[in-house]
C-alpha cells in the first residue's frame, strides 16, 4: 500500500488527539530529559490556536503522525530579536508509533512554502535546555543554531521557560 502524507490544518475535532499526543511528548520528555518538560496544555489554547488556523497536523494514511503550532510574534522569547518577519514554529509532538521518520524536516519544508506565502523572511524555533542531540538534529533539518541564553520575562510563558536556558534556531528563506 502507498503511503500518502499530508499536512493540514487541524480542526476542533482534532483536540483530543492534540491534547494525548501533547501528553504523550511530555511523558516522553520525563524520561528523556527530566529537568525540563512541556506542562499540561490547556484545551482553550489549542481551541484558538485551530480557530486561528495555527495548528497544524501532518497526516500519514489519514492518521495524525505529528502535530505543531505557529505564531507570527514571539516577542517574549524573542526578546530584542523579534523581527514581524518571522514564522514561529512551537510543540512539535509526534505520535510514539511514527518517531524516528524526521516529520521535522517535513514540517520544515512546509513552513518554508507557507512563509513564503505570507510574506515572511524566516522559520524560527527555540527550545528549552541544552539537547546536544536536538541542536544537531534541527541544523541538519536547516536551522542555523543561533545560542542560549535565559530569558528576562517569562511570566506569561509556560511553565517550562521559567528559569531555563533556551536555545534559539532560525532560517533565513531567499
Amino acid at each position: 500500500m502507498e503511503t500518502i502524507i499530508s499536512i493540514e490544518n487541524s480542526t476542533l475535532n482534532n483536540i483530543p488527539d492534540i491534547l494525548k499526543l501533547y501528553k504523550l511528548a511530555t511523558e516522553f520528555q520525563k524520561i528523556k530529559f527530566p529537568s525540563n518538560q512541556w506542562p499540561e496544555f490547556e484545551r482553550e489554547l489549542i481551541a484558538t490556536e485551530v480557530q486561528e488556523n495555527r495548528q497544524f497536523k501532518l497526516l500519514v494514511n489519514d492518521e495524525i503522525a505529528c502535530v505543531w503550532a505557529i505564531t507570527f510574534t514571539d516577542a517574549q522569547i524573542w526578546e530584542e530579536k523579534e523581527n514581524n518577519s518571522s514564522i514561529y514554529i512551537h510543540r512539535i509532538a509526534t505520535n510514539p508509533n511514527f518517531r524516528g521518520q524526521n516529520f521535522v524536516q517535513s514540517i520544515v519544508d512546509w513552513a518554508k512554502s507557507f512563509a513564503v506565502k505570507k510574506n515572511k523572511e524566516f522559520i524560527r524555533m527555540d527550545t528549552c535546555g541544552k539537547n546536544d542531540r536536538l541542536i544537531k538534529h534541527y541544523e541538519n533539518c536547516g536551522f542555523a543554531f543561533l545560542g542560549m541564553k535565559k530569558l528576562k520575562n517569562t511570566s506569561e510563558l509556560p511553565i517550562n521557560y521559567h528559569d531555563a536556558e533556551v536555545c534559539f534556531f532560525e532560517i533565513k528563506l531567499n
